[in-house]
């Protein structure tokens, strides 16, 4: 371990302890950690337009730093104009270090860029400790160049944990510097 994401840093020294103090595990194994972000963006043109999928395919990349992945359409849906097997949209899964800089950044530059910003839903766990949230426009990443792209798009990002509860994966996330909306 050379060189190690600032998010993973602060994962072991501080986010570790804190759970274990809260929880009271008994091993450092317990303690939940971050396994996967999915980042997901739909692209519902991509049947009448071939670029729009190219595009999404670009940004996404240099966003997550990884080359993304084009989902196709499991099956035909005549009221979509949809066929099996055509390009609906893209998708990155991210882990180890890629993961923990992608969160660093969403936490700490994306997420405060967007407009109105007061926090995070603390309701979009799905009970089994994977929080799911959505973003309106891609542009909140400062690597996007506004000049370049010809459509805003939205996009999903799924953090996957291994905790066995909503709560435990909510103090992870928050230790972690997830940005929540304070309950009044």
């Amino acid at each position: 371990m050379d060189k190690m994401t600032r998010m993973k840093k602060k994962y072991k020294e501080d986010v570790v302890p804190a759970l274990m103090k809260k929880f009271s595990y008994k091993s450092v194994m317990e303690v939940p950690k971050v396994e996967k972000v999915v980042v997901n963006v739909g692209c519902g043109d991509a049947r009448d337009n071939a670029k729009a999928i190219e595009a999404v395919v670009k940004d996404i990349s240099t966003i997550t730093g990884q080359k993304a992945v084009i989902t196709k359409a499991r099956k035909s849906v005549a009221n979509f104009k949809l066929r099996e097997g055509m390009p609906v949209g893209v998708k990155v899964t991210l882990r180890q270090d890629k993961m923990w800089e992608f969160l660093d950044r969403l936490f700490s530059v994306a997420l405060p860029r967007v407009r109105d910003f007061r926090g995070i839903s603390a309701n979009s766990f799905d009970g089994r400790g994977n929080y799911a949230l959505g973003i309106k426009e891609q542009l909140v990443f400062p690597e996007i160049d506004y000049d370049k792209i010809e459509k805003i798009r939205g996009m999903d990002v799924v953090i996957c944990t291994t905790a066995n509860t909503d709560e435990e994966a909510r103090e992870l996330l928050t230790n972690l510097g997830a940005p929540f909306v304070q309950q009044a």
